[in-house]
């Protein structure tokens, strides 16, 4: 049995995940900003098989809050073995080019909120000796495109800050996954023209997760293929790569 602490739990791809965890009568401990979908989510994931369920909803742009909630968390579960760091927006580029303040809240939700995270929560992990935190990033991490640079750039942000703590960490029995998803199919992108042979589902996704955490992944592309795409994307001379509109 594993102790889980799913920050951003009302996420489609945490709730995802954590169906599949609940499955295997783990526990968990989920935080986000919607009460009522918390406990709607608390309540399937019992059904589910779930030992326990304990719930927190919080604004987690109040980085004030962070220290103390994380470590309600683990002193509540008694340790925790899995954390999944799963929240975020999808920056509205074209707004954000024309003001910095959503600029400013975007980087905060999608970057700073999660560095703030990831320091008190590796300072609990590094106490126990063991564990694995595992952040949800994107594929648009690995290169600054014209549609989604802001969104991007915070995402780059997360990536880098891990590889550090994963160098951090390792020695000390902690795992540190970083998650790199492609097209996926959720409320955050519905209203995105997406194309349909590269989009996935949530549950894909999610089963791609258990599986990284199990195998101890330092890193994933979500779907596989997003590798291979990504690679020719990284490796297009910049000359070429800024004519495209991508």
């Amino acid at each position: 049995m594993k102790k889980i602490l799913i920050i951003g739990a009302t996420s489609a791809i945490a709730e995802a995940t954590a169906q599949l965890w609940a499955a295997e009568g783990n526990s968990f401990y989920l935080i986000a900003r919607n009460k009522e979908r918390l406990s709607s989510i608390e309540a399937d994931l019992m059904v589910r098989g779930a030992k326990s369920v304990q719930t927190m909803t919080l604004d987690l742009n109040n980085f004030k809050q962070h220290d103390a909630v994380i470590k309600e968390a683990f002193m509540v579960m008694e340790g925790i073995d899995i954390a999944l760091i799963a929240h975020g927006t999808l920056s509205k580029q074209k707004e954000c080019e024309k003001d910095f303040d959503k600029t400013l809240f975007e980087i905060n939700t999608n970057a700073i909120s999660t560095i703030s995270l990831l320091t008190h929560l590796a300072n609990h992990f590094e106490s126990q000796k063991y564990g694995t935190i595992a952040v949800i990033s994107s594929v648009a991490a690995d290169r600054g495109r014209a549609s989604n640079y802001v969104y991007g750039a915070a995402k780059a942000a997360i990536n880098t800050y891990c590889s550090g703590l994963r160098a951090r960490l390792f020695r000390d029995n902690i795992h540190v996954l970083v998650i790199k998803p492609g097209f996926v199919s959720t409320p955050m992108t519905a209203n995105l023209n997406l194309p349909r042979l590269l989009t996935v589902s949530a549950r894909y996704v999610a089963r791609d997760i258990k599986h990284a955490i199990r195998k101890q992944k330092n890193e994933i592309y979500t779907p596989w293929y997003w590798a291979w795409i990504m690679l020719i994307i990284r490796c297009l001379h910049t000359d070429i790569f800024k004519k495209i509109r991508l």
